[in-house]
């Protein structure tokens, strides 16, 4: 079988010379071209680059650390000093490819990209508060939020254990309880919004700080004034994409799927 090696090119959890070490030994051959599966080792941020990108099967490998402020790795399938275990149950078969729908973002019309976990609009280093409409569309709904923030997430169920679950994590401590809390359905989009003064629905109405509705939405996100405001998520840039005044972002969903191995138990 053909591996490719997918980590992150600035700051690897692992050097890439262990991982194709690791491949090699589980007899994998380790190729950029035209590979049957990707191993994925570091973090839920590489994860989420990586699903929105490529299209073969992917295994998430997780990096233990006892850093707390390191990536917890929520989305990972397998951490990496079980990796050799995880391969023996690919070579033998023991696996399924799971298929997880994604999103697709355009600004003024452009497409920008697709989305497996996150998209999100947020203030800059330069700037307060972003003050933004955000028009939502799907069967059976149509409403328009207002909000002064620091900004918006539009997530999948992927992404609902990120920055979506800030909340929870709140609200219960540093740890999240990843079963209890911030789950999204597969067939739902979730929106948050971040750290928001004012949240306001049109006609009056409050606005939620977070909730979902059904897969099939489309959304329109819209400054009301100009500001230091970028989105993150399409691109690797930790600049993120600069949005103002009469940009519209367009978020809907994709024909495209991630595709992500889930190793048999084994006492399946």
């Amino acid at each position: 079988m053909r591996a490719s090696v997918l980590i992150d090119p600035e700051r690897p959890k692992v050097k890439r010379a262990e991982v194709v070490s690791t491949l090699r030994d589980a007899g994998f051959r380790v190729t950029e071209s035209n590979p049957d599966i990707g191993v994925v080792v570091g973090g839920d941020g590489a994860f989420s680059d990586y699903g929105r990108r490529i299209s073969v099967p992917l295994l998430f490998v997780g990096v233990r650390s006892a850093e707390p402020t390191a990536s917890k790795g929520y989305l990972s399938e397998v951490r990496f000093d079980r990796l050799k275990d995880a391969l023996e149950k690919i070579n033998s078969k023991r696996y399924s490819v799971v298929e997880h729908k994604r999103l697709a973002v355009a600004i003024n019309g452009e497409a920008k990209g697709e989305i497996f976990t996150d998209v999100y609009l947020e203030k800059g280093a330069e700037s307060n508060c972003l003050r933004y409409h955000l028009d939502v569309k799907g069967k059976g709904i149509q409403f328009t939020d207002s909000a002064i923030a620091n900004g918006v997430i539009i997530c999948t169920s992927a992404g609902s254990t990120g920055y979506y679950s800030y909340i929870d994590r709140l609200g219960k401590g540093e740890r999240l309880e990843a079963d209890r809390f911030t789950r999204i359905g597969e067939n739902e989009v979730g929106v948050c919004h971040i750290a928001p003064v004012l949240t306001a629905r049109d006609h009056g109405g409050e606005s939620p700080l977070r909730y979902t509705v059904p897969w099939g939405s489309s959304f329109r996100l819209r400054l009301t004034r100009d500001a230091d405001a970028r989105l993150y998520g399409t691109v690797r840039s930790r600049n993120g994409i600069r949005v103002r005044v009469g940009d519209s972002i367009d978020v809907r969903p994709s024909s495209n799927h991630t595709r992500v191995i889930r190793l048999r138990s084994d006492s399946a």
